[in-house]
């Protein structure tokens, strides 16, 4: 029977670790965050370098005004809950064997079962060290304990500040002796009444004798014992967290220079994926939510055309989108919530056309529709009616099958005009004979039609038309291949297509 294992990740002072994980610039300095209504609100959470400065929990506001470069910030429940979030995609690496713990008010505690995975992981040692790397990669600073107790692991977890605390089967007991009763999370009725008895340790309350301690706590009472003793049992429930690529930042203030916005993005980016990155994904649509000032929201949502794993092309896409979309306001936050996506490459034929390279065209793509607007970028698709110019553009996107080489050895391309070019055209009975283009006079050879179109006559925008499919030369013996039309409600015609 394998010895079970249990790895407790307990993260200090969660609350600021959550708000500096995306603010790196902040993390080297002191920073305080405070929690509750203003102007009742009292520091909660505090990183080192604000501890060292003198600040504690539960000053208020007024008081760390006395502080010298001490950042302020508001507690915020849904970076902690994104923060959470990450937490649990990180540990998913090792186990899907996972139970968040009941913890103190401003830390985050959960535990790996890690039974079994030493053929994996190697040794507890190497386990409990790659834990800590996949977190500090993830920039949280965390305090591991390795027993094989998950009560133990617990317990010792919130101690282990130097470094990981791991336990050999049956030291449990003498590892747990010394730390105070606090880490059993006990209620205020049970720390007075263990305080009243004189009890201090986790030793002292082992020592105690279980039918004694029983008739006076009942069995809560027996459960504090074998606790202390490194001896109680436990059914683990794993949680089933559910994978999610969002960030969420708020501001303090404001923000109205886009440059200021992309700079906290780019972080942003750098987290989903690599959280997109440990699942084996790419991101194939980042949609970008602000929170205006004043109340509202400005979504922009950006799909490559295939997934992206490059921080450098969303940054730009996102760039261009926001710089043609700008929001009519201050922000004042910024969520982003990505959509995975395969990172497999698109497999072409041996002899099939070379494609451009999907990134850069992404990129010259929504630069040009910064230029010309969005619904002139794209691709053509036909709608279900014969109205001349019944297409609408859609997003260009490339073919994810191989592409197949086609038997035709011809292809005629029809070239449209946009707008369509206005000509004088003289005719010699029903036959075209001359018509005029950019100064000069084209004689006709051959021309095909009239094909008559109509419709619409149940609205205001009946229309009525004939075409011509037009051979004509010109003094030098130019040859022009061409699309003529005949607006018959106007009587104008129009140059409409070139044939290439």
């Amino acid at each position: 029977m394998r010895e079970p294992v249990y790895v407790c990740v307990y993260v200090p002072e969660f609350p600021a670790q959550a708000l500096l994980r995306l603010r790196p610039e902040r993390s080297q300095s002191p920073v305080a965050v405070v929690d509750g209504d203003p102007p009742l609100e009292e520091v909660c959470s505090l990183n080192a370098q604000a501890l060292r400065l003198g600040v504690a929990p539960g000053m208020t506001r007024t008081e760390l005004q006395v502080f010298p470069g001490l950042a302020v910030l508001a507690r915020s429940a849904a970076e902690e809950r994104v923060a959470r979030a990450v937490l649990l995609e990180a540990a998913g690496i090792f186990t899907p064997r996972i139970e968040i713990q009941r913890s103190g008010r401003s830390a985050f505690a959960m535990v790996l079962d890690m039974t079994g995975t030493s053929r994996i992981f190697g040794s507890i040692q190497q386990s409990v060290e790659k834990i800590s790397r996949a977190m500090a990669e993830r920039r949280f600073f965390v305090q591991l304990a390795a027993s094989a107790n998950l009560h133990a692991a617990v317990c010792l977890a919130p101690a282990a500040r130097q470094r990981p605390a791991i336990i050999p089967m049956g030291e449990q007991k003498k590892h747990l002796h010394s730390l105070p009763l606090a880490a059993l999370n006990l209620t205020v009725q049970q720390a007075e009444m263990l305080s009243l008895w004189g009890l201090h340790t986790l030793g002292e309350l082992a020592e105690l004798p279980e039918e004694e301690l029983v008739v006076r706590l009942g069995q809560e009472g027996k459960r504090l014992r074998l606790m202390a003793r490194g001896e109680h049992p436990h059914l683990m429930v794993p949680e089933e967290p559910v994978f999610l690529l969002e960030e969420f930042v708020a501001f303090d203030a404001p923000v109205e220079l886009l440059e200021s916005l992309l700079f906290v993005v780019g972080p942003m980016l750098d987290q989903l994926l690599d959280r997109a990155h440990d699942r084996c994904y790419a991101l194939a649509a980042v949609t970008v939510r602000l929170g205006l000032d004043g109340g509202g929201d400005h979504e922009r949502t950006i799909k490559p055309a295939l997934p992206v794993a490059q921080r450098e092309v969303l940054l730009k896409l996102l760039h261009l989108d926001l710089q043609a979309h700008p929001p009519p306001s201050g922000v004042v936050s910024l969520f982003l919530h990505a959509e995975p996506g395969d990172r497999g490459k698109v497999q072409l034929g041996l002899f099939a056309p070379q494609l451009p390279e999907p990134m850069r065209l992404d990129v010259t793509l929504a630069r040009i529709a910064a230029l010309v607007g969005e619904d002139r970028v794209g691709r053509p698709v036909l709608l279900d009616r014969h109205h001349p110019d019944s297409f609408k553009m859609e997003r260009f996107t490339l073919p994810r099958a191989a592409v197949k080489e086609t038997n035709a050895r011809h292809a005629i391309a029809l070239r449209r005009l946009r707008p369509p070019l206005n000509l004088a055209v003289q005719r010699e009975g029903q036959r075209l004979a001359t018509f005029s283009l950019h100064g000069k006079v084209f004689s006709v050879e051959q021309a095909y039609g009239p094909w008559r179109r109509s419709g619409d006559w149940w609205a205001p925008e009946v229309w009525s038309s004939e075409e011509w499919d037009v051979q004509a030369l010109d003094g030098f013996n130019g040859t022009l291949l061409c699309l003529l039309t005949h607006d018959l409600l106007h009587d104008q015609w129009q140059l409409e297509a070139l044939y290439d």
